[in-house]
């Protein structure tokens, strides 16, 4: 667990403290437009459809498809080198939404645009967690 701390911790702003206090549950939670129904990720203070302010928190199904990836073969900095090769995706949520973020425990060559993916939880310190995805099973 030594390597995964030296990596960068994230720090929750005004406007992701609720993202972030969910994924420390391993709730996966994204934005819903009250006034339109529209759902968004990454946070934001208006709707991305109608400019609204009526947004809540909602929990995520967790379940989406690669949309697009690349696989990591020289490491960021060193803090990265143990996880090399690793794939970084562009996951479509069920929801509609699209995030970036790691695809774990498959064998990089075995990733392909289209492939099911459910969110799992990385604990990188006692107080943050960080969502990542492996293949739907």
């Amino acid at each position: 667990m030594t390597d995964i701390l030296a990596k960068p911790v994230p720090v929750a702003s005004p406007e992701t403290a609720e993202y972030w206090s969910g994924a420390k549950r391993h709730e996966l939670l994204i934005q819903h437009c009250s006034s339109c129904g529209h759902h968004q990720f990454y946070p934001r203070v208006l709707c991305t459809a109608c400019s609204g302010r009526m947004l809540t928190w909602v929990r995520a199904s967790g379940r989406g498809t690669i949309r697009s990836y690349t696989v990591v073969r020289r490491p960021v900095s060193e803090a990265y080198a143990p996880d090399v090769p690793y794939v970084v995706a562009l996951v479509a949520l069920a929801e509609g939404p699209s995030m970036m973020s790691r695809i774990v425990a498959i064998d990089p060559e075995a990733v392909r645009i289209g492939l099911a993916v459910e969110v799992t939880f990385q604990d990188w310190t006692d107080a943050v967690s960080v969502p990542v995805f492996r293949a739907a099973g």
